[in-house]
């Protein structure tokens, strides 16, 4: 009995009656926790796969829609080298993972590669490759096995685009992606989870092939000479534990590109993957070895200094690994915990340094996700810059950056873009190109970044130290922009205090750089490209401008009796001067003046010799170039007697600018129904789906669609009929007086414009009514202001004023958008004609608003037309003030 009583067996049963349910409760945990750690970390590969696969595909799409794009021009699919040439060598520019662009016939014979270089295989037979037997049974784009390129020796990949005209097959548009530009993006992946030593990353294509790694000599080898059979099956689950090739036991994760049949793989070593979870199973097995050797006295201790906080670890652990927010109270009882030198403050201590790398990471990606978008959502370059200096002020906590480009026409650097500098410092920087002791020359001449740390003792900023004072900066950074075709420009970031520029700011900077050298080249390439647009449409107008007709009569020696005045202007001569020349040295004249080819000169010599009626010419005068129908013809008396010979020039510019108002009303008509049809039939087809039950959300927002776009096409009919009657004049108007600014509220109140529209509104006091049909005006009214809304952006400012102008109504339309170029004010109120530039190109229409506005101004007996306000374009027209009105109102 006094055994029982014995005080060391109580407080041995107190011990064990306390720490075993505690141990094994602690046990418990540590295998929870370590199935948790274990499954975070799949989620993590499988999160890093899926972003490798889903960049892969947007990649891949965008090369298919490249290719996709070059086969709808004509001239390639036409075969023609000479236009082809310019075409590849844009795609070549503008996609630096492809290495060559090729165009195959029918027969698979290679036509034009580019570049051309000296291993050319220009008229090689290629149907025997896969790509282009696969190209013989489908119409869409697609993407070829890996192979190395007879052209190139590399090994690619490649977009493929068929080339069809109706049923008959045409041949095929190819672009060679690298295949080691993949495996740099794999290479940069892997660089940036450095601390995985042993990060293996692969794509694999539809035959199984290696065709991107982080190591490039397994580019084009079998899979299964570095992967394990079982991930390589169609139906492996994502994540797997296998045993490698090499024995080593790592954890694969595949994700599959469904369109391509193509698989990314990423896999790593258990022993490093899992490695914070042998060392919680060890940790656990050495807190339960403790308690047994310490005993009761310790028990609490352990519990307070190990138990407790490896239970507050896991679900810090999770937070971390779903990237979900950590309460702040939490947050500061691990930082305090990190104060401990012991493993668990060590654990802690990591644990908390990769929460706030993850972070990084994330917001690194996102805010470089939204630079590319920026750059490729606008083409205007200053709206561009802004955006990607927003963004890099965000990530990088930087008050003050600038983008510093050459001004050509002063020869000095200036700002071209920048935030948080004073107006003062942007107005008054000038920098020499040739000044030594510039960071950002420095850095332009030598094509690395340079920055100053302290602009109070760096010895290189000693003559601009006076300039950082008054600014208010103490360090700076500059990182040259990579551009071929742009002025050279760099980026400059300033720093309020002293301070030393680590290796993942410069390269953070650095790909913000590479952003907007992108942005500067596509405005460049756009701007240059739409001036070539603007000259030609120039000179297709200038072959349009007359439709009179000159006639000469010659008698019977041939020499001239009658010019008109119009051939005489033509000829640049008196009507006078021609009299009593022979009709042949008139047509000579008429050589010299049109710069006519030599087969030109042979038909008028042949004309005038009367072995030949008729021939057109090529009329270049001054520029102007305009098509000529030349005819002889015999003048008889009414005996039928030969008494001469005539010539009759006609202007048939107008039958060509006919055909080009046939074509373009066909074009533009049938894209503006096919569009809204599209998605009519889309919808309704979805709709009537019999093996999907939609929910009522859905359906109401499936018919909202289908009401909206059947409303575009009733909108369409009805402009194209109210232009037919307005042409042909049988338009009737149903007059009665309206009070102006009701007239102007009404038409607001009917369209459906943007949130962050601006409008205002000015109407003059005392405005007399308008007899006038009151819906045509309203028509009028909200044409011009969506016509704004479309051009300006939603963004704009919108001003519509009313005021009288002696019997007038002058009603003005104003936006502070990009404006209408003066060589277009004339044409924009043609029918089926818009103003051709980068805004037109992404605002759909079909040219009708503005014709339409201006035959209903005429048939209300008023004028339209546009003025030249300092900013933004501004349209106006006068509607009459009919007495009788004006006594009613009286």
């Amino acid at each position: 009995m006094r055994k029982i009583f014995d005080l060391r067996l109580q407080i041995l049963a107190l011990y064990l009656l306390l720490v075993i349910p505690f141990l094994s409760i602690l046990f418990l945990f540590a295998r929870l926790a370590a199935s948790q750690m274990e499954r975070d970390a799949q989620a993590s590969n499988f999160s890093l796969t899926q972003a490798i696969a889903q960049e892969t595909a947007f990649m891949l799409q965008d090369m298919l829609q490249a290719v996709e794009q070059l086969a709808s021009y004509e001239a390639i699919r036409q075969g023609d080298i000479e236009a082809m040439r310019p075409l590849f060598r844009l795609m070549l520019e503008t996609h630096p993972q492809v290495n060559l662009v090729y165009r195959l016939d029918r027969r698979g014979i290679m036509l034009y590669h580019y570049p051309e270089g000296p291993g050319s295989t220009v008229g090689v037979d290629f149907s025997f490759r896969d790509y282009f037997r696969r190209a013989l049974e489908t119409h869409a784009p697609f993407v070829s096995q890996g192979r190395i390129s007879p052209t190139t020796r590399q090994p690619v990949t490649t977009a493929v685009m068929p080339l069809w005209s109706g049923k008959e097959f045409q041949g095929l548009v190819g672009a060679n992606i690298r295949l080691e530009s993949l495996s740099e993006s794999l290479i940069a992946i892997r660089r940036a989870h450095a601390v995985e030593s042993d990060l293996q990353l692969v794509i694999l294509d539809n035959a199984q092939q290696i065709i991107a790694h982080t190591d490039t000599e397994w580019l084009l080898k079998p899979a299964n000479a570095l992967l394990p059979l079982a991930i390589l099956e169609k139906d492996a689950p994502p994540s797997l534990i296998l045993r490698a090739p090499s024995g080593e036991e790592r954890l694969y994760t595949r994700i599959n590109l469904p369109s391509l049949n193509w698989s990314v793989i990423l896999s790593q070593p258990t022993a490093t993957l899992f490695a914070t979870r042998y060392a919680l199973e060890r940790l656990t097995w050495l807190t339960i070895l403790v308690f047994l050797l310490i005993g009761l006295f310790f028990w609490w201790a352990l519990a307070a200094r190990v138990i407790s906080p490896i239970e507050r670890l896991a679900p810090l652990s999770q937070a971390i690994g779903d990237n979900r927010p950590i309460a702040q109270e939490e947050l500061a009882s691990m930082q305090r915990l990190t104060r401990r030198q012991d493993q668990i403050g060590h654990l802690i201590h990591s644990i908390l340094r990769m929460r706030e790398s993850l972070a990084e990471r994330f917001q690194e990606q996102n805010t470089l996700l939204e630079t590319s978008a920026a750059v490729v959502s606008s083409l205007d370059i200053d709206t561009v810059l802004d955006r990607i200096l927003e963004q890099m002020s965000r990530l990088l906590k930087v008050e003050r950056c600038a983008i510093i480009a050459l001004d050509e026409q002063r020869g000095v650097f200036r700002v071209r873009a920048s935030r948080g500098l004073s107006p003062h410092y942007v107005e008054q920087l000038a920098i020499q190109p040739s000044e030594p002791d510039s960071v950002a020359m420095r850095a332009l001449r030598s094509g690395e970044a340079i920055f100053v740390s302290d602009t109070e003792t760096d010895p290189s900023y000693v003559r601009r130290r006076s300039i950082a004072r008054a600014e208010g900066h103490r360090a700076l950074l500059a990182v040259p922009l990579k551009t071929r075709h742009a002025p050279p420009t760099v980026l400059v970031v300033y720093h309020s205090e002293p301070h030393v520029f680590t290796y993942n700011e410069i390269r953070l900077l650095t790909t913000f750089a590479n952003h907007a050298a992108m942005a500067i080249e596509n405005a460049l390439l756009f701007e240059r490209s739409d001036m070539q647009l603007a000259e030609q449409t120039h000179r297709l107008e200038a072959l349009m401008e007359s439709l009179d007709m000159g006639i000469l009569l010659g008698d019977l020696q041939d020499r001239v009796i009658y010019a008109n005045r119009r051939i005489a202007a033509w000829l640049q001569q008196p009507e006078t001067a021609l009299r009593n020349r022979p009709l042949k040295e008139v047509l000579d004249m008429l050589a010299r003046f049109s710069s006519i080819s030599e087969s030109n000169r042979e038909e008028l010599r042949l004309l005038g010799n009367g072995q030949r009626k008729n021939c057109e010419l090529l009329y270049n005068l001054d520029g102007r170039k305009r098509f000529l129908w030349l005819e002889t013809f015999e003048v008889t008396d009414s005996q039928g007697t030969f008494i001469g010979r005539g010539l009759l020039v006609r202007d048939v510019t107008s039958e060509r600018e006919l055909d080009r108002m046939k074509s373009s009303l066909i074009s533009t008509v049938s894209h503006e129904l096919r569009t809204p049809l599209a998605a009519i039939k889309g919808y309704a087809s979805t709709l009537l789906a019999e093996d999907v039950r939609w929910e009522e959300t859905a359906q109401r927002e499936f018919l909202s669609i289908i009401s909206q776009e059947a409303d575009r096409l009733s909108q369409l009919v009805n402009n194209l009929l109210d232009l037919s009657r307005l042409e042909a004049g049988s338009l009737k108007l149903s007059l009665q007086p309206c009070d102006v600014r009701a007239l102007i509220t009404d038409a607001i109140a009917q369209m459906h414009l943007p949130t962050r529209l601006d409008l205002e509104m000015e109407v003059e006091e005392g405005l007399p009514p308008l007899q006038v049909d009151r819906v045509r005006i309203e028509t009028v009214i909200r044409n011009l202001v969506e016509n704004a809304v479309k051009y300006a952006g939603p963004e704009a400012s919108i001003r519509i004023q009313a005021q009288r102008s002696g019997e007038h109504v002058i009603f003005r339309v104003s936006d502070d958008g990009p404006g209408i170029p003066p060589e277009e004010r004339e044409r924009i109120f043609e029918s089926f004609y818009r103003v051709e530039s980068g805004l037109t190109r992404t605002a759909s229409g079909a040219g009708l608003g503005l014709a339409i506005c201006h035959g209903l101004v005429r048939a209300h007996g008023g004028n339209i037309w546009v003025e030249s306000p300092a900013k933004g374009a501004c349209i106006a027209f006068s509607i009459p003030i009919i007495p009788q009105a004006v006594e009613e109102h009286a």
